[in-house]
Formats: C-alpha cells, structure tokens, sequence
C-alpha cells in the first residue's frame, strides 16, 4: 500500500516537521478529502429530508442514503441493503439489539470479560430491569479467547451470545466462525460488535451466518454521527425500535401504531445525512486501497513497534505479545508511569497522541489489577518513520522518567 500517497489525500497532513503523529486511531480516525467533500456535498447542494418531501431536493437525499446503503451492504458481504440499518454510531446498534429482543427473567446473555461498556452495561441494565443472566467467559493469562471454556459456558438459558469480534485494549480477536455456528448449534442468536474489526479486515457477514453486527464509521474514515447495525430480516422485524418517531412510523392512532418496513423502522427521527453521505464516500476509499491491504499494513507496523519495545525490562505488552494476535493494536504499560503521564508526555515531547487509561473496559483491567494501560493503535496514513519516533519516544521517557 502505498501510504505517502494515501497521506496526501489527508487535509491534516501538510508535509510539515510538525505533523501530527496520530496513533489514536482505535478512537477515531481522520478523514480524507474525498470524505470531507461528499459531506459538505449534501449541505451545498441538498439540504433536506429524505423519505418524507416529494420534492425533489427530497428526492436526491433518499437517493443517496440508498446508494450509501448498497455500498456499505456490499462493502460487509450482506446479500441485501435491507440488512444495513443506520444509527448513530456502535453503541446506539448495540443497545438497540440489547433492548430491542424479548428477553426475559431467566434468560441469560454470554459476552466475555473483555467487553467495551457499550457491550456490557446494556446488559447489566436488563438484569436489573428485566431479570436476564449474565454470564462471562473468562479469557486465559495468555490473552486468547478460550474457545473450549465457551463451549461448556454455551447451555439452552443463553439466549444471545454478545462478543466483541476484535478487543479494544488487546487488539485480540475471538474466532467468528466458531463462536457463532457453535452458538446456533445450541439455538442462540449471536450479536458481534466490529468496531474494531470492520475498518481493519474484509468481513463476509453473510458467510459468517452473524445474527446482528454493529461498528462505527468513524473509526474507518467516516465522519463521526454514524453507525450501522448489520441484522437479518426475519430477527430485525421481531426488533423493538429503540428509537421511535418521524421517518419510522407507517400510520399511527391515539392507541395503535403500525411501524414501516426495515430499516426504515429503526431509523426514526432526521438522520445525519451528511454523515451518511460521507459514509459512502469512505467505504469508497477503502475499497481503493484493498482491506487485504490494509490489514497487511496495520500487522506491520504492529511488529515493528513491538519488535522495538517488547524486550524492555521497562516495558510491560498486554498479552498477546505477538503483534500478529494483536491486529492494529499496541497496548502497553511503563513500570513506575501511569499511561496518562505517558500519554501526555509522548504528545508534549514528541507530537505523538496515543490514547490511555481503562479504555471502556473497565472490569478486563479492574479484576486483573492493572490501571489501565497507554494504547498506540495504526491505520492506513501511518508510516515506518512515524513508529520508528514512537520508538525512540518511549525509550526516551523510560530514560528520563522511570523508575
């Protein structure tokens, strides 16, 4: 992949010795001009509702939200652009599922001790509200999804098995196929959050048969305000809306209400059109440059890094060390440093932002006793060089700072 040029693409780099070297890309990634232009495209030259005017401003926006959703069904293997529902980002699609299905006292839900919050406390909510279980599966010292202890966790009470398909602070990935033939084996639905996942590798939803799949798009070039919710038809229609109003709603009474088809249903109040534009515009981008390539960029800069930090007597690598298991992410802690010094450090010192603390994950590092950690995470605009500085960066406040 060529990313000199990619960078060129990128209105935040200038080509300057002060450019910013952006390693918090597990939070939220930049956005390439074309990005930028198809957003402001809406503002300049269609700014109105889709879906309800038949005007035909109107007309245009409805166009271009269905052209977004082809390209994004295409972009995550779905055999229909009804499967792709638009929400505002991955927690609103997982906490639609979350409330949406009729779960019930008794009921349990099985996610790993290594959720993000958005996977989490949805569900803790409705045991406390509805009654549902709770279960956990554990993951081992060495960091990798124990696909045996899952197996005997899987019993007939769980009635959705909810995982994150790549970690946020480990960058570890659970393995899909498995998990959810394995699940549907034992008659439970499977929701996968992707956040992590979908802007780094090729994903094939329908091959992989996932009941629901949630990301963001602002974590893969795309502006920030929308998100999607992957989920087949038959299971959406029996969805309660987490979300209802204008744009969802077929025909209503003083005592009945008949909703619109999916997605529609689900997309009720004025969406971000602009965002959703945009949204297009970046599967787009990706597309050029090849998910296979992308993936193959981020595993190198992820060895690169750990190669240069990983024998550090200073330096600890939330485990997996091997960056092959680790995706796009380098997690790591300095002895006698919290990560937020760290952090602030790195971007005083050398323009370098990373991202510190718990990282939504509360429980993975409160049981295990570990404050948090000080997170690099690379894309498809960040170059050996850049991670080389990191290098130099770290090893230089381990010489000036720690103890």
């Amino acid at each position: 992949m060529d990313t000199e040029r990619a960078r060129r693409d990128f209105p935040v780099f200038t080509g300057a010795a002060d450019d910013p070297i952006y390693l918090d890309n597990a939070c939220q990634t930049f956005r390439p001009r074309q990005v930028i232009e198809a957003s402001d495209e809406y503002y300049l030259n269609y700014p109105a509702c889709a879906g309800r005017s038949v005007h035909r401003l109107a007309t245009e926006v409805s166009i271009k939200v269905d052209e977004t959703r082809e390209k994004i069904s295409k972009f995550i293997g779905s055999r229909s652009p009804n499967r792709v529902i638009f929400t505002k980002n991955c927690t609103e699609a997982l906490n639609l599922v979350a409330k949406g299905l009729s779960l019930g006292r008794g009921d349990a839900v099985l996610t790993t001790d290594m959720e993000h919050n958005s996977n989490h406390v949805p569900w803790i909510q409705l045991a406390r509200t509805k009654g549902i279980i709770p279960k956990i599966v554990e993951t081992p010292s060495d960091g990798i999804f124990d696909l045996e202890s899952y197996k005997r966790m899987m019993s007939r009470e769980v009635k959705i098995v909810s995982f994150a398909h790549t970690n946020n602070a480990t960058g570890t990935s659970v393995p899909a196929k498995e998990v959810i033939e394995i699940a549907h084996d034992r008659g439970a639905l499977v929701m996968l959050d992707g956040a992590q996942y979908a802007p780094h590798s090729k994903v094939d939803l329908d091959r992989l048969d996932v009941d629901f799949y949630a990301f963001s798009v602002h974590k893969m070039l795309g502006p920030s305000g929308v998100g999607v919710l992957y989920a087949k038809e038959e299971l959406a229609a029996d969805l309660e809306p987490l979300i209802v109003g204008g744009g969802a709603i077929s025909t209503a009474t003083y005592d009945k209400v008949e909703y619109l088809p999916v997605p529609e249903r689900f997309e009720g109040g004025l969406m971000n059109y602009s965002g959703i534009v945009g949204s297009g515009a970046a599967v787009d981008y990706l597309e050029s440059l090849g998910m296979e390539n992308v993936a193959e960029h981020d595993a190198a800069l992820n060895s690169l890094v750990t190669e240069g930090l990983k024998d550090l007597d200073e330096v600890s690598v939330l485990a997996p060390v091997d960056p092959q298991l680790r995706g796009s992410i380098f997690s790591f802690n300095i002895r006698g440093m919290s990560s937020h010094d760290v952090a602030m450090i790195l971007d005083q010192m050398g323009g370098i932002m990373i991202r510190s603390g718990m990282h939504c994950t509360h429980p993975f590092f409160l049981t295990r006793r570990i404050d948090g950690c000080a997170r690099a995470s690379f894309y498809v605009y960040n170059t050996l060089e850049e991670c080389n500085r990191f290098i130099e960066a770290v090893k230089k406040i381990i010489h000036d700072f720690s103890t």
